[in-house]
C-alpha cells in the first residue's frame, strides 16, 4: 500500500448493519474519495480498518454518514492484548516528532467493548496499561482536546463470548459522524407525520445512497408526509413530490398520533421543512396519479427517492379509466372526483423504472424499496431496465418470512423502448396476496394452538380432580 496514505478506523453504530456498506460506497463516490480496506475486512464488524488519503477525506466521509459513530486515527491494531501495547509503543516512537504536541493537551481515554460488558474498574485497569504514553496534559473527561479510544471486539455471537477479545484497536478521535441529525429530525417532534412516515435514519441513508447534494433537484413520486423530502433537504437539495392521496397532501386525513384527535391547521410537508430551516428548498407537492405521468419529457431530476405503497398499510391506487360515463350521474357544473382502482404492484415498479430512465439525468440515481418473500427471492426477482444499473441492494427484515430490499439504480444510458427490460413481474404482483394469505394462516394456526392449549388445560384439570377424589375416597 502507498506510504502516502494514512490508516483510520471507521467506528459504526450497530443499527441497520446491512446498509452501512452501500452508504460508505456511495459517499466515497460522491466525494471522490479513494479507499482501501484491510485484508481481513468484515462488513459485519463494528469497526473497519481502512486507508484514506488524508484527514480531509475522512472528515468529508463523516460529514454525511449516518452509520458512522466516529472516525479514529489508527495508532495500533492487534488480536492480542499484550501485543497491542507493543504496536502502539512502536507507533509513538516512530512518529514522535509529529505527535509530541498532542501529549501536551488535555485528554481522556474512552474504553469500548463490543458483545461483552466490563465493569468501570476493569475499564480503569485497561486505561492504566497505557502509562507508557508520554502524556503531560491533564485529564478532562467532559471536553478534552484529545480523545483516545480503546476498543475490544468479542465477536458477533452473544451466546458464545470468548474470554479474550478477538480484535483490538487503539486510536485518536478525529471526527464524529452525522448521527446527531437523527435527534434533530426525530418523528417524535415533527410537525406533520403519517402512518408510514419513514424512520429518519433510513431516510438519510436513502439520501446518501442517492448521492443527494447541495443544489440538486430531488423527487419523490409517492411522497406521503414527505419524510424523504426532509432528508434530501437536510442534504441541501431542492425537493418536490407527488401523491394520489389528496387528503394526505392537504393534511386532512386522520392524525397518526394517538394523543391527537384532529389535524392542526398548519400541518403540511412545507411546515416540516420550515421546522428544520429548509423552507427555501421546498419546490412543491402535487396531487397526481403516477400511472399517468404529468411531466414534460424535458424535466430531469438529480435523484428520485421513494417508498412506494405495497398495499399493506397504504393502498396502491391509480385513477380508474372508464370508456363510457354512466348516464345521469353528473352535469357540467358538478365537481368531478375521479374514482380509483387497484394499481398492480408489478406495474407500479415497471412504471417507476421507466419513469426514472426518462427523467433522471445521466448518472442520477433511483433509490426505492421493494417488498419480497424470502422464499421467492432471487436476483431475477428484481425489476430491471436497460437504462439503469443496479448498484446497491440491501435487505431489511419485516418478519420471519418477508423483508424489503432497498434498491439503488444509477442511470447509465438514455432509454430505448425496444431494449426495455423488466424483472419477474408475477412474483412482485403476488406479494400482497401472499402477505395476507400467510397472515390469515398464521392467525388460524394461532387460534388452533390456543384451542389445543385450552383443551389440554381442561383435561389436566379433570385428571387432577379425579385423582383428588380417589385420594379422598
Amino acid at each position: 500500500m502507498s506510504n502516502n496514505w494514512r490508516n483510520y478506523v471507521l467506528f459504526f453504530a450497530q443499527e441497520h448493519v446491512a446498509f452501512r456498506s452501500a452508504e460508505i460506497t456511495s459517499l466515497t463516490q460522491k466525494f471522490n474519495i479513494p479507499i482501501k480496506y484491510s485484508v481481513n475486512h468484515n462488513e459485519q464488524q463494528p469497526f473497519w480498518l481502512v486507508e484514506l488519503p488524508d484527514d480531509k477525506a475522512a472528515k468529508d466521509l463523516a460529514s454525511r454518514s449516518i452509520s458512522l459513530r466516529c472516525i479514529l486515527e489508527l495508532w495500533g491494531h492487534s488480536n492480542c492484548t499484550k501485543n497491542i501495547h507493543t504496536v502502539v509503543h512502536n507507533y509513538v516512537n516512530s512518529n514522535f516528532n509529529e505527535l509530541k504536541s498532542v501529549f501536551d493537551k488535555s485528554f481522556r481515554i474512552t474504553v469500548e467493548t463490543y458483545n461483552k460488558h466490563i465493569t468501570q474498574k476493569e475499564k480503569v485497569e485497561r486505561i492504566e496499561t497505557f502509562g507508557y504514553l508520554p502524556i503531560k496534559g491533564e485529564v478532562n473527561l467532559k471536553n478534552p482536546e484529545v480523545n483516545w479510544w480503546y476498543i475490544e471486539y468479542y465477536g458477533l455471537d452473544n451466546l458464545n463470548i470468548p474470554e479474550k477479545p478477538i480484535d483490538i484497536v487503539f486510536g485518536k478521535w478525529l471526527v464524529d459522524g452525522r448521527r446527531s441529525l437523527l435527534k434533530d429530525i426525530s418523528l417524535k417532534t415533527r410537525k406533520f407525520i403519517g402512518n408510514t412516515s419513514m424512520d429518519p435514519q433510513l431516510s438519510l441513508l436513502m439520501a446518501n445512497q442517492g448521492l443527494v447534494g447541495k443544489g440538486d433537484l430531488v423527487f419523490d413520486p409517492f411522497v406521503g408526509s414527505g419524510s424523504l423530502l426532509v432528508a434530501a433537504a437536510k442534504c441541501g437539495a431542492y425537493v418536490m413530490g407527488t401523491d394520489i392521496d389528496y387528503l394526505m397532501l392537504h393534511a386532512k386525513n386522520r392524525p397518526s398520533r394517538i394523543s391527537q384527535k384532529v389535524r392542526e391547521k398548519d400541518e403540511s410537508i412545507r411546515a416540516n421543512l420550515r421546522q428544520y430551516g429548509c423552507d427555501q428548498l421546498y419546490v412543491d407537492v402535487l396531487v397526481s396519479d403516477f400511472s399517468n405521468s404529468i411531466w414534460h419529457k424535458s424535466i430531469l431530476f438529480d435523484s428520485i427517492i421513494t417508498d412506494p405503497p405495497y398495499g399493506i398499510r397504504e393502498a396502491i391506487e391509480r385513477v380508474e379509466r372508464k370508456e363510457q360515463s354512466k348516464p345521469n350521474t353528473k352535469t357540467e357544473n358538478d365537481v368531478h372526483f375521479p374514482s380509483t382502482s387497484t394499481y398492480n404492484l408489478s406495474d407500479l415498479y415497471d412504471n417507476l423504472l421507466s419513469f426514472s430512465a426518462k427523467h433522471l439525468k445521466l448518472g442520477g440515481r433511483l433509490v426505492c424499496w421493494l417488498p419480497v418473500f424470502k422464499s421467492d427471492y432471487c436476483e431475477e426477482y428484481l425489476p430491471k431496465n436497460n437504462s439503469l444499473e443496479l448498484v446497491a441492494n440491501s435487505e431489511q427484515d419485516i418478519s420471519a418470512i418477508s423483508s424489503r430490499r432497498l434498491l439503488t439504480y444509477e442511470k447509465i444510458a438514455e432509454p430505448c423502448a425496444e431494449l426495455e427490460e423488466t424483472g419477474n413481474s408475477e412474483i412482485i404482483a403476488e406479494f400482497r396476496n401472499k402477505f395476507f394469505t400467510y397472515g390469515e394462516e398464521t392467525r388460524e394456526t394461532r387460534r388452533m394452538r390456543q384451542a389445543e392449549l385450552r383443551a389440554h388445560g381442561k383435561r389436566m384439570a379433570m385428571l387432577r380432580a379425579n385423582n383428588e377424589h380417589k385420594s379422598s375416597a
